[in-house]
């Protein structure tokens, strides 16, 4: 599967579409809150590599693309008990541009999906430890647990006696799907280092295969068609590949706080595409140079 890359030509249809949406004569559907973490770690040459799961081919949204791990927010996600280390709600709230209480689920949801889908756990027994092996069988079993939704994020932890390590997160950008879709997410992206001593394991229900790949080989397999992304996937790699090292990444996320982006139509030539974040159209400029 090839899926166009930014400019990306819209067709008269969509462009028309959209227009509808945007004076009323239609209802967007309501966006999802949504998180996704990009898991990195340093190559054999120091550059970024990110954690990538290519998604089953029969889910209904993005099937069959590579993406990180991620989800929508659950209900419990919100659970004021969650046990808590780092930066508090209300900061994040601050730098998320939410209320305190979507903050925090969002968090939440952030180590909880990336545990779910990589077996990678963002906690520890205390503000300054971070779990150093969660291979175990009964480490599997709760991971099975929480992606079933048969036990919610907050008792997880209580019961292994952790925290969340809110201070391994950074943030990185906020995507909201267009108005003419049919399913949208509101998705706020952040960032992790692999905690020293944990493994990724692929064990997503979600996902055919996962892979550990360099951000800009990433975004090099995509564009030659030999991998499929979404265009927010795709920008993200090629922003952090031109960090150049996991340190640049994580020393950058936490100046950022997030301004969430819908693309929305612009002119293409004689024809239309969808606007990408002013920020990364240096950069995109230069690969199509």
């Amino acid at each position: 599967m090839r899926i166009p890359l930014p400019p990306i030509p819209l067709p008269a249809h969509v462009a028309d579409l959209a227009a509808q949406y945007g004076d009323g004569r239609r209802e967007a559907a309501q966006p999802r809150d949504a998180a996704t973490v990009v898991l990195q770690r340093p190559d054999a040459q120091g550059r970024p590599e990110v954690y990538l799961l290519r998604r089953q081919t029969t889910m209904d949204f993005a099937g069959g693309m590579c993406v990180f791990p991620g989800g929508g927010v659950d209900p419990r996600d919100y659970d004021h008990t969650v046990a808590w280390a780092g930066p508090q709600p209300a900061e994040w709230a601050a730098r998320l541009g939410t209320s305190e209480d979507v903050a925090r689920a969002l968090v939440c949801a952030a180590v909880r999906e990336t545990f779910e889908e990589s077996g990678v756990l963002l906690a520890g027994a205390s503000a300054g430890s971070v779990v150093a092996d969660t291979t175990g069988e009964d480490w599997e079993a709760d991971r099975v647990a929480l992606e079933s939704r048969e036990l919610a994020m907050t008792d997880f932890l209580d019961r292994r006696g952790l925290v969340l390590r809110t201070d391994l997160l950074g943030i990185w950008s906020g995507w909201l799907t267009p108005v003419f879709e049919p399913k949208r997410y509101r998705t706020w992206f952040f960032v992790a280092q692999l905690p020293e001593g944990q493994v990724t394991r692929d064990v997503s229900s979600e996902s055919s295969e996962v892979v550990w790949l360099a951000a800009d080989e990433a975004v090099a397999q995509t564009e030659a068609g030999e991998m499929a992304m979404l265009p927010p996937t795709y920008l993200t790699c090629m922003e952090i590949g031109a960090m150049g090292t996991v340190d640049a990444v994580i020393a950058a996320s936490a100046e950022r706080s997030v301004e969430m982006f819908m693309p929305e139509v612009e002119p293409l030539g004689d024809g239309f595409t969808l606007s990408i974040p002013e920020l990364l159209r240096p950069l995109l400029a230069a690969r199509r140079s």
